[in-house]
């Protein structure tokens, strides 16, 4: 079994962010489902495809959500899903970070929700003429 990731996002994230790791990772065994949710999208009708997208992705060893932006919509709606202790949210998700999680599924949920962020924030990297060996890793 293994930690199920369900991504919500505004639209075309979700699954840029997903073509791109399937591209660098090829095959993963994580369970996942990507949510995108439109502009103008009912809310309640959304937290009702999230419910049933993790119910498809529990194996028993809990949920990690990620979302977009803080405070927006699919984050909000993902908030919502907190019903458990085994469902964890996290909030920025970026390339780095989902490359991490399914390098690291293997990890149990708490673990894995470190990974998690760490990966997300350690992806972050400012690069200028002054630092230009930072941007050469």
């Amino acid at each position: 079994m293994s930690v199920g990731l369900l991504l919500i996002t505004h639209t075309g994230i979700a699954k840029s962010l997903l073509d791109t790791a399937d591209k660098m990772l090829g095959t993963y065994s994580t369970k996942i489902k990507a949510l995108e949710v439109p502009l103008d999208a009912s809310t309640e009708s959304i937290k009702i495809l999230a419910q049933n997208h993790i119910k498809d992705i529990d194996q028993g060893d809990g949920i990690l959500i990620l979302t977009d932006l803080y405070g927006s919509t699919p984050s909000n709606i993902g908030c919502s899903l907190l019903e458990r202790p085994d469902i964890h949210l996290i909030a920025g998700v970026n390339l780095p970070m989902l490359v991490r999680v399914l390098n690291y599924s293997d990890l149990n949920l708490d673990e894995l929700t470190v990974k998690a962020e760490t990966g997300g924030k350690d992806g972050i990297i400012q690069c200028d003429c002054e630092n230009k060996k930072q941007c050469q890793k």
